[in-house]
């Protein structure tokens, strides 16, 4: 008999196809490992997934800040209002405005600081440290000085205006000024963490790399174009991504700044939904405004990861 007729009329091990049963040791094994992957699972469970359960749950109430309020479940109603709400989705479209600036703009300037600081630049230590300045202050303090930086009758920045002979500008309080004065805070406080990232990722490119471009001839801008770029590609989009849904969630400079105003100009979204919940005491229709929030992030994530799945597979053909 041939191996190969041998190997055909050779009954199965396991013919039934089921797993075979675990030893006691891989069954202690396993006990161990769920019993160390608790411990990390239980503030997870305790501080995200069950607040996101209840914010859910509340949504489809009339739940509000009332004394002794009736909660009851009102099925669908919210977010049938909320469809309609055209105050909601102004400060949703304020807030992808605020978000995608503040995100690419962190990007280019983050960019631009990384390839300064990768370079033979004097005093770079000290450069780096002042860098990291406002990754150290919280959002209300930054928030309060540069509330004092834009002030319209004691801010340094109208009076460097003054010595141009140019009047004061209500930064702040001015509809075409609100936001994009807004926006640059936002990109002054994102800075530090993005710029030690791309520095990060422009050192783990080899050092030949550049070396070869530069045999070839290739000038300064060149090698950043062709070599430095493609290397931080795949860096740049995903800490872009992460600072797009950070700043879409986040809202406590632009509070400390405006509180969404002048006249709503910079209401976005996780405020608008702050000051109902809080101010106006409607819990139940806040949280119908969570879930569309939580919902847009996940399909902007979603995007996010597909882009990463088809880059890898690419990379692996």
């Amino acid at each position: 008999m041939t191996a190969t007729t041998a190997a055909v009329a050779t009954p199965s091990a396991n013919p039934s196809g089921k797993r075979p049963d675990r030893g006691p040791r891989q069954r202690a094994e396993r006990r161990e490992a769920i019993a160390l992957v608790i411990p990390a699972l239980l503030p997870i469970i305790v501080f995200s997934v069950i607040p996101l359960a209840i914010g859910v749950a509340l949504a489809f109430t009339n739940a509000t800040l009332a004394r002794n309020a009736q909660i009851e479940f009102i099925g669908f109603d919210n977010f049938v209002e909320l469809a309609g709400d055209i105050a909601f989705w102004d400060s949703f479209g304020i807030g992808l405005v605020w978000a995608t600036s503040v995100a690419v703009l962190t990007g280019v300037c983050a960019l631009a600081l990384a390839s300064l600081l990768n370079s033979n630049l004097r005093f770079k230590s000290l450069t780096r440290i002042i860098v990291l300045i406002p990754w150290a202050m919280p959002p209300v303090v930054t928030g309060i000085v540069w509330r004092m930086i834009y002030d319209v009758n004691a801010g340094p920045l109208n009076a460097v205006l003054a010595w141009f002979g140019l009047g004061p500008v209500n930064w702040l309080g001015d509809f075409s000024t609100a936001l994009p004065a807004v926006i640059v805070v936002g990109i002054w406080s994102g800075l530090p963490q993005t710029t030690v990232l791309l520095l990060a990722g422009m050192q783990s490119i080899p050092t030949e790399l550049h070396e070869a471009a530069a045999m070839d001839g290739a000038n300064g801008f060149r090698r950043f174009w062709h070599v430095t770029l493609p290397g931080l590609r795949s860096v740049l989009i995903a800490i872009t991504s992460i600072d797009f849904i950070w700043n879409f969630n986040d809202f406590g400079i632009v509070y400390v700044l405006t509180e969404g105003g002048p006249g709503g100009r910079t209401m976005i979204p996780p405020l608008f939904t702050y000051l109902e919940a809080f101010r106006n005491g409607e819990i139940g229709y806040a949280a119908a405004m969570g879930d569309v929030l939580v919902v847009a992030i996940l399909l902007i994530l979603s995007l996010y990861i597909v882009a990463q799945f088809r880059q890898q597979k690419e990379g692996r053909s």
